[in-house]
């Protein structure tokens, strides 16, 4: 973990707790440092569970769990270890996973496949198991927490513990949502590149709460990159207690159904952003905008191919208002595109249109905006009315630091 805080970091937010969701932390010392790495998460009975994991053809153990569980739609506990993604372990991992589970449930008298467990950190180290069923003892004896405690609990290479929340009324009820999360590099949109967990009050069903997540995922999680890489450990989770009070969301057509998707995807959108923020080495957010492509698909394709583009990246974090590299970056996506008809700006300044540089343009806006923390790049296309927004960060050399001795 970072000791040097982004600058593109936000202060903690003030969160209220969720009922019917009990957080604790421990010290597994999955790793040789002296802070918690074990997040345990008691949830009431009748808690509804939903989630997006890792498309990754190597997944962790702790995916493919959290895969078969979710088919049942119910939640009574989350473990989150960090420092040890788990993945690539063979048999040994698949056994630390169940062992988890199993001493999880034993505890809190449920069923195995109610407790749901993440892990992040490093690649092809198999989970102690004596580590994570003495760090699981101290959690179940811990005090609860609070939410800035269980988001610092699950950090790896973070500079700064995220959360958000947000609220909506659900048929005359105010209902709360609560989200933390991690993840800084090897992020990269193939479902949620990262670790998420989100709860709410809300009495909403499994199967539109699935709905609702997936939605807001597509717009939200799956819009950032920063370097281009899928991790094998991403999950998204999201938790509704029903102890709000309101009718159970069960579809569209339900009161309130409308404003819980739209609280649910804002709150998701929150939470990329802080990824992106911290970003490894990361000086600079940066906006994406791609219009007037043949579809929405073809736009999110050519915007992510800008997005992860290292050329773009170290333009960014010099300052440098390369406009050539996003031509080059729109061309290579592999998508529908006329040189003559593309244009792209920088901020609010029209840099290039109709396939040239537009005559004498002022740079000055340009280098200004370039000095800013928050970088706007617009491409249009001028083919349809397909369009993407994706969020991205400079490449600068801190990265390289930070991921040249990650082992140790």
């Amino acid at each position: 973990m970072s000791t040097e805080r982004s600058p593109l970091a936000l202060p903690f937010p003030d969160l209220p707790s969720i009922a019917g969701v009990t957080p604790r932390v421990a010290r597994a010392q999955y790793k040789n440092w002296d802070r918690c790495d074990l997040t345990f998460v008691t949830l009431d009975p009748g808690t509804a569970v939903a989630g997006v994991l890792t498309n990754s053809k190597c997944p962790s153990p702790e995916v493919e769990w959290c895969r078969k569980a979710l088919v049942l739609g119910q939640a009574r506990a989350l473990v989150v270890n960090a420092g040890n993604s788990n993945a690539f372990t063979g048999n040994r991992g698949r056994a630390a996973v169940e062992a988890i589970a199993a001493r999880t449930a034993a505890h809190l008298g449920c069923a195995p496949s109610d407790v749901f467990v993440a892990s992040t950190g490093v690649i092809g180290v198999p989970l102690p198991i004596d580590r994570a069923e003495a760090g699981l003892d101290a959690a179940f004896a811990a005090e609860p927490c609070s939410w800035e405690d269980a988001a610092a609990t699950i950090m790896t290479t973070d500079t700064f513990a995220k959360a958000a929340m947000t609220t909506a009324m659900v048929n005359g009820r105010t209902v709360n949502l609560v989200g933390i999360i991690k993840g800084s590099g090897m992020i990269a949109p193939d479902m949620a590149t990262m670790l998420g967990f989100v709860f709410t009050d809300a009495a909403v069903a499994p199967e539109f709460l699935q709905s609702a997540l997936s939605a807001a995922n597509g717009a939200t999680f799956s819009c950032i990159t920063v370097d281009g890489d899928t991790s094998t450990s991403d999950t998204i989770l999201a938790f509704a207690t029903g102890t709000a009070g309101n009718a159970p969301l069960r579809d569209d057509d339900d009161a309130g159904a409308d404003a819980f998707r739209a609280a649910l995807a804002d709150l998701c959108h929150q939470l990329a952003l802080l990824v992106v923020r911290d970003g490894e080495g990361a000086q600079k957010l940066i906006e994406v905008t791609v219009e007037g492509a043949e579809s929405d698909r073809s736009a999110h394709r050519i915007a992510m191919s800008i997005a992860n583009s290292p050329l773009v990246k170290t333009a960014i974090a010099g300052e440098d208002a390369n406009w050539g590299r996003v031509v080059m970056a729109v061309g290579k996506a592999g998508e529908p595109a006329e040189r003559d008809k593309l244009a792209i700006r920088f901020g609010a300044t029209q840099v290039a249109q109709s396939g040239l540089a537009v005559e004498g343009y002022d740079e000055a806006p340009v280098a200004a905006h370039l000095k800013g923390r928050e970088i706007e790049i617009g491409v249009d296309l001028g083919l349809g009315d397909g369009r993407a927004t994706v969020w991205t960060c400079d490449l600068t050399h801190g990265y390289i630091s930070i991921n040249a001795d990650y082992r140790s």
